[in-house]
């Protein structure tokens, strides 16, 4: 019941760690010392993507802030939940909530008297909003599931850029990418960093039992293992 939108535009694409939005470290770090930014240390160019970190935290605030005066149930999911979590990046796209779906016309009702522009999508497990120039999906389907009020229980509440709310937790943000990889949609790279710096806080165990009879999230926690980022599995008897 975990995962969250990688591109709505796409058909029958409810989700994919691509979503995360994450580029590892600053853009400033990029390249060995002495390299000038936008371009290769060897020449040629190589336009870096802009830092439009602080723009989606002040969306997510702006969201955020409306969902809790509200009092609906929400957490924080996708690029910004990992940023939370203290997963080292700089956001590059959007920033995701996941909402139940009896509320999604009232958080809609909301969202417009606070002058947040929202859009209904064909895709029926999201609504869309825009805030300070950035996209806000507020999804009530993850991997195909409803979100529940027990997933929404488990969720931390964590500052974001100074303002508190409720974050998915690291296992089930973890459990969300897993259940997005599959043979059309596997970039484990993007989970990665994500599973390096969470892992001391994740339920292995758990995600290993969801997911044993799924070949692409096995074959991420066996890379995991070989990494020695996770301990591998206890042989068989």
């Amino acid at each position: 019941m975990r995962g969250y939108p990688q591109d709505a535009s796409q058909p029958g694409n409810r989700a994919g760690p691509t979503g995360l939005g994450l580029t590892a470290g600053s853009p400033a770090d990029s390249g060995p010392a002495g390299a000038h930014r936008g371009t290769r240390p060897h020449g040629g160019a190589r336009p870096l993507p802009p830092d439009r970190t602080q723009a989606i935290l002040e969306a997510t605030k702006h969201v955020a802030a409306r969902l809790k005066s509200g009092g609906y149930p929400f957490a924080l999911v996708g690029s910004v939940a990992a940023y939370a979590h203290g997963v080292p990046a700089s956001l590059q796209h959007d920033a995701d909530f996941c909402i139940l779906r009896e509320d999604a016309e009232a958080v809609t009702a909301s969202l417009e008297a606070a002058g947040i522009e929202v859009r209904v999508p064909p895709e029926d497990w999201l609504i869309k909003a825009r805030s300070h120039g950035e996209e806000i999906d507020l999804i009530f389907e993850l991997a195909r599931q409803p979100v529940t009020r027990e997933l929404l229980s488990r969720a931390q509440i964590l500052p974001v850029d100074s303002v508190h709310m409720p974050v998915l937790s690291p296992t089930d943000l973890m459990g969300s990418q897993l259940d997005a990889f599959s043979e059309h949609h596997c970039d484990f790279g993007a989970v990665l960093p994500i599973a390096r710096t969470l892992r001391e806080k994740i339920d292995w165990s758990l995600l290993r039992r969801e997911h044993q009879d799924s070949p692409m999230p096995d074959a991420f926690l066996y890379l995991l293992e070989r990494l020695d980022v996770i301990e591998p599995r206890e042989a068989a008897p």
